[in-house]
């Protein structure tokens, strides 16, 4: 009869969450600085085309995908107001890094990000947050550069 393998599971830290722009220091967001959803991102697209054929399919890579990072930015704090003035000048950004709540997980880094959108939320005295919208590139399938 099996046994239990007892792996451990891990740990999850609700506050190590954090997007940070190396070319602007300033606005990069730590974990106090987030409503309770803190920030999620999420691929776009497949990793893989795979094109039919008469019997299968013959698979094409895809060098990179779009990611989108998606933060509840407190609009109660003097950060939220700072995004509205970078992103007046300009949305334009360079490299973003994101950091999970796992040491686990690593961070993962898009490039050439920009703002998307910058939604201040309902002004209802309820809610503190503004939702940023960041979107870049995420490279995969490296090896497609091994000729």
């Amino acid at each position: 009869m099996a046994t239990n393998p007892a792996v451990a599971q891990g740990t999850l830290n609700r506050v190590r969450c954090s997007v940070v722009l190396p070319d602007f220091p300033n606005l990069s967001i730590t974990s106090p600085y987030m409503g309770k959803n803190f920030a999620t991102i999420a691929f776009e697209g497949d990793f893989v085309a795979q094109e039919a054929t008469g019997t299968g399919v013959v698979n094409s890579p895809e060098p990179y995908v779009i990611a989108t990072i998606t933060v509840d930015l407190l609009r109660t704090q003097a950060l939220a107001a700072n995004w509205l003035s970078q992103s007046q000048a300009t949305a334009v950004l360079g490299d973003c890094d994101i950091h999970s709540d796992t040491r686990a997980f690593p961070a993962i880094k898009l490039h050439d990000t920009s703002v998307q959108k910058l939604d201040p939320g309902a002004y209802d005295g309820m809610n503190p947050v503004s939702r940023l919208t960041l979107r870049g590139v995420y490279y995969i399938n490296n090896d497609l550069w091994n000729l």
